[in-house]
Parts: structure tokens; C-alpha cells; sequence
């Protein structure tokens, strides 16, 4: 396309030549020019020919005297360059005292690479402790690099736990709009702020720009949605915020303990248990089964009959068990909760069902096996042997056996352990 561009230009300028040279030919004209009483005339033609050498002989007059600034404005430039490339190599290897000399230098040299050469140089302050001179390398980045200056800044403020010195440069009008970067650093801030649902807000301009790779981006997302929900203040905005999350979220197992723990702590008792149930009915989830018996409310029947319910479709499930026996023991029915914790135990518990143990045995002032449960309990976060219980009787170990039946790959029962 621009080698059609080009003939098509030659041709029609050829055109426009001829033109001009056959009028030319044909009525010469006369140009007459009259200066301090002296008359000089010439034709149209040589009156051009004259216009084009004398604007040839200006430029290249003009050409030859700025050669010498040209050449020294590139060899400056080349040398800046070097300077850059070798400052940047000084800050990779850790060499930062002579990293932000060689970089200070290189910016000083060259408008165009003030930015990236001051950010670098302030980086390398930074490194070696130098907050001082970190900051004047900022400074001295200037207006026109607004946006480099801005980044600069929120990281040095971040790195120094000022998150709110980091929002204020970021919220520079010279900066604006912010490059992918200093979203980052916003959103960053925010969270560190403690105003998580801000941030959260950010996600969208993030993903648009594509600021994070999407694994990191969607993990900040689950992140910054589990701090927005653990920060609202009232019902209300709880709500707002849970309402306005997507699908996906809503069945994240992080976000959903996050929503709930709110919720009960705001004595929204049905909201907080219903959204464990639904996440569950949708998704099984340990840490959903394992935290739905440990939620601050106090209706124990009901959420003991939806965990018996999925014990039917999910009967090895240690988490699972672990909640019916705390259920079971917050109703005062220590005989069926220790029945579960037996049964969990068998199926891998470990020292959250120890524990429980101990809480058990010491409400019924049980002390001897209350001393070894919780001994027990920091012996299997340890990976050490476990003391048995003395007094389990015969149903109990039965039962427990019952519990840990599985089946191998040709489909026949078999026990573990």
C-alpha cells in the first residue's frame, strides 16, 4: 500500500510539472522587482529557479552550522543510554549506591528518560535504606513525567507503611488517568487503608487493563471481597456488597465464612446460616462443613438436622462429623457428640477433634481424659503418637472401625490402617 502511495504521488507531481513547464513555455511572464530605485526584471521560471536555490542554499547553510550541536546532542544522548542500561545492570546485580549515582546521571543527560532513570535511582535509594535520598529522586522527576513520579512515590510510601501519603500522590490530577501500575498501588493502599471495598472497586479498571495476569488478579478479587465483607459496618451495606458479587464468588468458601462471621456478629442469624447451607448444597466444601458448627448462633437444632441430612450423602467427612459432635455437645448431649469425634477421628480429624475432646471431658469435669485429649490434640499437629482414651468401650471402637470402611479399586470393603 505506501509503495502505491508513493508512485501515485511521483505521478501526479510529474503531471502537475509538465503542466506548469508547458504554460511556462508558452507565456514566459515577467517578474519585476524594484528595490531602492533599481529595477531588476527575469521570467516566471528563473524567478523560481532563483526562490528554490536560494531556499536550498538557507538550509544548507543552516545544516552545516547546527552539525556540530547535532552530533554533540547525539553523542549526549548515546551516552545517556549507556548510562541508563548500565545503572538499570548496577540496580539488578544490588550495586545500589553506585546504581542511583549512574542513573541520577543519565537523567540528568536526557529530558526523555528522566522518568524511568529517577524511578530507578529512587529504587535503588530505597534498597539501601536511603528514604532521603529515595525521595529526592522522586522530586526531582518533574511535571512532565507525572505519572512516573506518582508510582515512584506510592511505592516508597507503601514500603514505608503510608498508605495514605501512597493515595495522595496517586491522586495527583498531573497523574491521571493512572497507568495499569498505579491502579495496583491504589488498590494496594486502599486494602492496607483498611477500605477493602474501594479497592475491591478497582477490579474491573484492572482487569480491563490487564494489569495483573488473571491468577493473581482473580486471587486479589476473592481477597479484597473477603476484607470488604469483614469491614462493613452495618446490615445494610453487608448486604449491598454481598448482593453485588458475582456467582462465582458467592461460592468461594473463604468469602462465604467471611459473609457468615458478619452476619452472626450483626445477630443476622438466618442469613449467616443460610449462606453456608446454600454454599454447601451447591459445592461441598470441608472448611463450609467444618465452620458451619463453629457459626456464633445459637440455632443448634435446625443446623443439626441439615449436617445430619448431609452426613447421608458425605458419611467420611471428618469436617462434617467434627460439626455434628460440636453441635451435639452445645446441646448437652456429650454421649452422641463423643460417638461422632470417634467417628472422626477415624477418618483423619486430627487435633481439631482432639481438642473438642478436651472441651467435652472438662465441661463434665472429666479431668484425666480432658488432660490427654489436649494432649493429644498437640501431639497430632505434631505428627507424634496418640494416647488412648482409657474406659472406650467395645461399641464405641466398633463403631469407630465402621467409620473409616472404604472400598479399593476392584470395589470391595476394606478398613484402614
Amino acid at each position: 500500500m505506501s509503495l502505491f502511495r508513493n508512485l501515485l504521488f511521483w505521478i501526479v507531481l510529474a503531471v502537475a510539472g509538465a503542466l506548469l513547464a508547458q504554460l511556462l513555455l508558452q507565456d514566459p511572464g515577467m517578474v519585476l522587482v524594484r528595490y531602492r530605485g533599481v529595477d531588476y526584471s527575469t521570467t516566471v521560471a528563473a524567478a523560481v529557479l532563483i526562490a528554490i536555490g536560494t531556499l536550498f542554499a538557507t538550509w544548507l547553510l543552516w545544516t552545516v552550522m547546527t552539525l556540530p550541536f547535532r552530533a554533540w546532542r547525539g553523542h549526549r544522548d548515546k551516552r545517556s543510554r549507556a548510562r541508563l542500561g548500565e545503572g538499570m545492570e548496577l540496580l539488578h546485580h544490588g550495586h545500589y549506591a553506585r546504581a542511583e549515582k549512574v542513573l541520577a546521571q543519565a537523567a540528568s543527560d536526557e529530558e526523555t528518560i528522566v522518568g524511568i532513570a529517577r524511578s530507578a535511582a529512587a529504587k535503588a535509594a530505597r534498597e539501601r535504606g536511603d528514604a532521603a535520598g529515595a525521595a529526592r529522586q522522586i522530586d526531582a522527576i518533574g511535571d512532565r513525567h507525572a505519572a512516573s513520579r506518582a508510582i515512584a512515590a506510592a511505592e516508597l510510601a507503601l514500603a514505608e507503611q503510608r498508605p495514605t501519603d501512597a493515595l495522595v500522590a496517586l491522586d495527583a490530577a498531573a497523574a491521571q488517568p493512572l497507568p495499569p501500575r498505579g491502579l495496583v498501588l491504589r488498590a494496594e493502599a486502599y486494602a492496607v487503608s483498611g477500605k477493602a471495598a474501594q479497592a475491591y472497586g478497582l477490579i474491573g479498571p484492572m482487569r480491563q487493563q490487564q494489569a495483573l495476569p488473571e491468577a493473581r488478579l482473580a486471587e486479589l478479587e476473592s481477597r479484597l471481597a473477603e476484607a470488604a465483607l469483614r469491614e462493613a459496618e452495618d446490615a445494610n451495606v453487608l448486604a449491598d456488597r454481598w448482593d453485588g458479587m458475582p456467582k462465582s464468588l458467592m461460592a468461594d468458601a473463604r468469602i462465604v465464612i467471611a459473609y457468615a462471621d458478619r452476619a452472626a456478629a450483626m445477630r443476622w442469624d438466618d442469613a449467616a446460616v443460610k449462606s453456608i447451607e446454600q454454599a454447601l448444597d451447591t459445592r461441598w466444601d470441608e472448611r463450609l462443613a467444618a465452620h458451619y458448627g463453629v457459626l456464633a448462633v445459637s440455632r443448634f437444632e435446625p443446623r443439626r438436622i441439615s449436617a445430619e441430612r448431609w452426613l447421608h450423602a458425605h458419611p467420611s467427612s471428618p469436617a462434617l462429623l467434627l460439626t455434628l459432635a460440636r453441635l451435639a455437645r452445645a446441646q448437652g448431649q456429650w454421649a452422641a457428640a463423643q460417638d461422632y469425634l470417634h467417628r472422626a477421628l477415624a477418618q483423619g480429624a486430627g487435633s481439631e477433634a482432639w481438642e473438642e475432646f478436651g472441651h467435652g471431658f472438662a465441661a463434665n469435669q472429666d479431668d484425666a481424659r480432658a488432660r490427654i485429649s489436649y494432649a493429644n490434640a498437640l501431639r497430632a499437629s505434631r505428627g507424634e503418637t496418640i494416647e488412648e482414651l482409657p474406659g472406650r468401650d467395645m461399641r464405641q471402637k466398633i463403631h469407630a472401625e465402621a467409620a473409616v470402611e472404604e472400598r479399593d479399586e476392584h470395589g470391595m470393603p476394606r478398613l484402614r490402617g
